[in-house]
């Protein structure tokens, strides 16, 4: 990670400027984010930076800002992957659902480049010893994590490619809250777990459909509402429990 990201302690100041490109971080009291002032770095993540690989030990949580999104992956020994979830400026990447323990399950992997804010794993987990409200945002959150998860894996393996893809359009427009998404069709089918002709071909049907338009490395989302109905039923499950959970953080 250190050859794809530049580090930065952050004064008090930028601090708070920082973490309001964050949602998880923002939704803390005070007193809590204060604990973790000292311990948190900014940080400037490219596409296609891996943050850690199956079989890994966790060192570092980190906390996309803004339009930045990474993907958690399942790799097979074969090299195929698949992804399983998606974490914007909402959520942490990093020791969340296994409270800190190691090694990593799958990959973490940069889609779209941009800031971050991180923190040594332990110091989190010390901080949430110390703060029962603490404890409880980001156990909340590590809930909502692990049924996007969940239903994932019933996404991938009950519904049609058409209807994955447009939940995946969904999902990435809420973390990245723009309507262009800079990401290749190849890269797509890696995290779709398909063939990149199956993508294109998904991708001309929704375009002539007049739902997104692609270009070279990007695909523009123009009709959210249709894209919604084309979806299936995942990404507005996995929104509801969020902000059933998690109230005081806005996707």
């Amino acid at each position: 990670m250190a050859d794809t990201a530049e580090l930065t302690t952050l004064g008090q100041t930028s601090l708070l400027a920082g973490c309001e490109g964050t949602r998880l971080l923002a939704a803390l009291r005070p007193s809590d984010l204060a604990q973790l002032a000292p311990c948190l770095k900014s940080m400037s993540l490219t596409a296609g930076a891996v943050l850690f690989e199956a079989g890994e030990d966790i060192h570092t949580t980190i906390f996309p800002c803004y339009s930045t999104m990474a993907s958690l992956l399942v790799v097979t020994r074969d090299g195929d992957e698949i992804e399983v979830a998606s974490i914007g400026r909402e959520g942490a990447i990093g020791g969340i659902v296994s409270a800190g323990f190691k090694p990593a399950y799958g990959r973490a992997i940069i889609r779209i480049p941009g800031a971050a804010i991180a923190i040594p794993t332990v110091r989190l987990e010390e901080a949430k010893i110390r703060s029962p409200a603490l404890h409880d945002l980001f156990s909340r959150y590590a809930d909502v994590l692990l049924a996007q998860m969940m239903q994932s894996s019933a996404c991938n393996a009950l519904h049609s490619i058409d209807q994955r893809m447009c939940r995946w359009l969904l999902s990435t427009h809420d973390r990245a809250n723009q309507s262009t998404i800079r990401l290749t069709q190849e890269t797509l089918a890696d995290m779709l777990g398909v063939q990149r002709t199956t993508v294109t071909a998904v991708a001309k049907a929704l375009q002539d459909e007049g739902l997104i338009r692609t270009g070279r490395g990007k695909i523009e989302i123009l009709d959210r509402a249709k894209l919604e109905r084309r979806a299936c039923e995942c990404h507005g499950q996995v929104e509801a429990h969020f902000q059933r959970l998690l109230p005081e953080v806005k996707v």
